[in-house]
């Protein structure tokens, strides 16, 4: 793994560039291979016309650009050909032939969990999967996911408010962040964890980036947990990917009237496992963290929370929208209550965290409060 530009270094980079040439081609030709640099200097006769034309010509600029991205604090370069590079990938069809690292490259040995979701969760959805990372992270699992806004970003921050640790692929060149709202994000995750992408600096978010970062945050991972999800959302494929590589596929379930349930429940029924806390992943995942010698850490108890009794119509307006997403006229027919006063205990209640609302004026019951 380089962390310093080196000649050999160089010529990966300016290999990777290569447009379109894919991983594939350039594991076959460096893995037990000639060194890259031989590859710049003699290309061999068998190399695909693709890949001949643009040696003819290589992207140097580029290259150069990469170097000086080595060059900074945290950066590092791994090929498939170093020690380092995780077995856990290697396993993929097509694996990447190096990745751009950006913060702490030893998580990448540690066991990891891929949470990923909806990029417009409901606000119990963001909810949840913070609180899903935040256990799994202070478990001692590394929580790995996409960096996108949503759920990935809500699995990151839960996993680091947790003191957890937290790793993310990117579909972008390392030296951008995108999308530009998590920047702050991003500097959080490189200094408590790893940004980790397969594309050269400079790489634009164009939208064949992202399944090939899917891919990669299956291939890390033991299995994927899914937390929201419509049925066109790119989390699905991460799942799909995570299948057919062998691994765990974790779904939590949700209302049968919310869109964002949906891909969930499609899982579920292809057989990925319902799960209703940390715990349950925990327990699933035991027999292969037991074989990668990894026993995760003990965490204390959680003490029963004790609430301050709540307003008798405080509890009938709560009874009254049971957990599927209601709006304030349903409520109005379903209490007696007077619109208005609807609407100021459903404002209460949200500042109180017993409920939340959503796109189209609806609300819907969040379980934090004991019975």
């Amino acid at each position: 793994m380089d962390s310093t530009p080196s000649d050999e270094a160089a010529a990966w980079c300016v290999l990777m560039r290569a447009p379109g040439v894919g991983c594939q081609t350039l594991n076959t030709l460096l893995v037990g291979g000639m060194p890259a640099t031989q590859v710049l200097a003699q290309p061999p006769a068998s190399l695909p016309v693709a890949l001949r034309d643009y040696l003819r010509a290589p992207d140097w600029p580029g290259a150069e650009a990469d170097m000086r991205w080595l060059e900074q604090t945290r950066n590092f370069l791994l090929r498939i050909t170093d020690p380092g590079y995780p077995a856990l990938l290697r396993e993929l069809p097509s694996p990447p032939s190096a990745l751009f690292l950006h913060g702490d490259p030893d998580l990448l040995g540690l066991p990891q969990l891929a949470i990923v979701g909806s990029r417009n969760p409901s606000t119990g959805g963001r909810r949840t999967a913070g609180e899903f990372a935040g256990f799994l992270a202070a478990s001692g699992l590394i929580v790995a996911s996409g960096l996108a806004t949503g759920i990935d970003a809500a699995a990151h921050r839960g996993a680091l408010d947790a003191d957890g640790l937290t790793l993310a692929v990117t579909g972008t060149g390392l030296d951008r962040v995108y999308p530009a709202r998590n920047r702050a994000l991003a500097h959080d995750i490189a200094m408590n964890g790893l940004l980790v992408s397969e594309f050269p600096c400079g790489t634009p978010p164009l939208p064949g980036n992202f399944p090939r970062r899917n891919r990669i945050l299956a291939g890390l991972s033991l299995g994927t947990l899914v937390v929201e999800a419509a049925t066109q959302s790119g989390s699905l494929i991460t799942a799909r990917l995570a299948a057919e590589a062998g691994r765990e596929v974790f779904a939590i379930p949700g209302s049968i009237h919310n869109p964002l349930a949906r891909g969930c429940h499609a899982l579920i029924r292809d057989g990925a496992k319902l799960v209703e806390t940390g715990q349950h992943v925990l327990e699933e995942l035991a027999p292969l963290l037991h074989e990668a010698g990894f026993s995760p850490h003990a965490l204390p108890a959680a003490a029963e929370p004790v609430a301050a009794p709540m307003d008798p119509q405080h509890r009938e307006l709560l009874d009254a929208m049971g957990y599927d997403p209601v709006t304030t006229d349903e409520l109005v027919a379903r209490t007696g209550f007077a619109a208005a006063e609807v609407s100021s205990i459903l404002l209460l209640l949200e500042l109180q965290g017993d409920v939340s609302s959503s796109a189209g004026g609806q609300f819907t019951r969040l379980e934090n409060r004991p019975k």
